[in-house]
């Protein structure tokens, strides 16, 4: 049992120091290090550094690094490329400052859906809509709330195809495609939004007389003559993306040989645990060719642009990489067999419900989506894989609850997307967290839950 206590302790201590600020990639081999010493196995330490851990941690680099790397290089391009602003500006001006919160939602899901960062998405969306916010007299505190709504949530983890990597880790332990559950996706993805923007309308409409407020930081500065492409032009990237992926899985794929996987030399790997990966890395190394082709004289240098967005690639690969890592070691002691039976027993007998309690427990704790999801689906993916052959469970549903399970508890106040969406929009925690926490928190996790009791009635 001491060693159940020293996995919890830390998971705790992970918890409150990422919430510090302390780099979880000197954090996770040191917290899994502290519960092998506390589970009595002290003189494995070595081994479970160099052979578990890091194990854990190339194995999750070598599978999803050319997905964080083809999409940071298209968030920076779409960014500097002016394509980002030029898709926000337009859909702002068409909606209007009465509909100032639909407007700062549907530009942050377009372009979260295409494959661009939330942070890109924050960085590109933030000026226009302070900017409406207050030619509209609207409280500023409110604007993080609609990125939050737009980039954190329902385009993220819900859509089917959409291109975050939310919606890609599920398929390679279920054999699933990014399409995976359509139905089930667009309608929770519809219900969070609409719930989303109906609590920041009310809440905008309860704060009647407060005003845009005064003495804020981080104003957005008026850029003028800025040479921006036209809307058409601007999305024509991410319709790459869609339309690319969705050939490439549906068309492209099938009559490709891959029969060559079943050599030794290639794992043997079955195409089902790749198509997700494969379909991404082509449409977004598709998307990247046309954005760089359609801006190509806007950019002051396509070279620097393309060199940014590989070298900010690295954080978020290592991060996520580094907790995955976390959750190997976790998972190798013998205590976590007792962990394992808790989150199986949360809902006996409901693979459903206990994957959605399981992804968001651990998307919590670590404040990653990413981290969460990869953690739960590393030590529990292949029992929930027989859980759902078991109880005769489609593993689209799986697939797609794991993705939305992940956007949940992730944006507690020590999520990092939360921190720097706060920072780039000049406001604190005081100010604006509580309106996050309903549209990228509570909802999101109520609708899960929901939906994953409404199909469990259905085996």
């Amino acid at each position: 049992m001491i060693g159940v206590y020293g996995i919890l302790l830390s998971l705790l201590l992970l918890m409150f120091f990422a919430y510090r600020g302390v780099s979880v990639i000197i954090l996770a081999p040191l917290l899994a290090l502290l519960a092998v010493i506390i589970a009595g196995e002290s003189h494995t330490l070595l081994g479970v550094y160099t052979e578990v851990f890091m194990t854990g941690v190339v194995g999750f680099i070598k599978k999803y690094f050319p997905i964080f790397l083809l999409g940071a290089v298209f968030g920076k391009l779409m960014q500097d490329s002016g394509s980002a602003r030029a898709i926000a500006q337009t859909i702002l001006a068409r909606l209007g400052k009465k509909h100032a919160a639909l407007s700062i939602v549907l530009a942050c899901a377009i372009l979260t859906y295409g494959g661009v960062s939330a942070f890109v998405v924050a960085f590109a969306v933030y000026p226009l809509a302070a900017a409406m916010f207050r030619e509209a007299d609207m409280p500023k505190r409110f604007v993080p709330a609609a990125i939050a709504l737009g980039a954190f949530t329902f385009t993220m983890t819900c859509l089917p195809g959409t291109a975050q990597i939310h919606n890609i880790i599920p398929t390679s332990y279920f054999g699933t495609t990014i399409y995976a559950a359509p139905v089930v996706g667009l309608i929770s993805g519809l219900v969070i939004m609409v719930l989303g923007l109906t609590w920041i309308n009310r809440s905008i409409r309860a704060s009647a007389g407060e005003g845009y407020g005064s003495g804020h930081s981080q104003e957005p500065e008026h850029t003028p003559g800025e040479s921006l492409p036209g809307f058409w032009v601007a999305i024509l990237p991410i319709v790459t993306v869609m339309v690319v992926s969705f050939v490439f899985t549906k068309y492209w794929l099938p009559q490709m040989d891959t029969a060559y996987l079943s050599d030794p030399k290639f794992g043997p790997t079955p195409v089902s645990k790749v198509q997700g990966i494969w379909s991404m890395i082509v449409s977004l190394f598709a998307a990247n060719i046309v954005v760089a082709a359609l801006n190509f004289r806007r950019f002051k240098s396509l070279n620097r642009s393309v060199t940014a967005g590989a070298l900010g690639s690295m954080l978020p690969t290592f991060n996520t990489g580094s907790e995955v890592g976390y959750g190997v070691t976790i998972a190798s002691l013998a205590a976590f067999a007792i962990v394992k039976e808790a989150v199986l027993n949360v809902a006996p007998g409901n693979p459903l419900l206990s994957e959605v309690v399981a992804v968001n427990v651990l998307a919590g704790i670590t404040g990653s989506a990413s981290g969460g999801l990869s953690i739960a689906l590393e030590a529990l993916g292949d029992t929930y894989l027989q859980l759902a052959q078991q109880y005769h469970i489609p593993l689209e549903w799986m697939h797609r609850l794991a993705s939305m399970a992940s956007g949940g508890f992730d944006t507690l106040p020590h999520n990092g997307a939360v921190i720097t969406l706060l920072t780039i929009c000049g406001l604190t925690h005081r100010q604006s967290y509580k309106d996050i926490a309903v549209v990228s928190l509570l909802i999101p996790v109520v609708v899960t839950l929901l939906v994953a009791f409404v199909l469990s009635l259905q085996f």
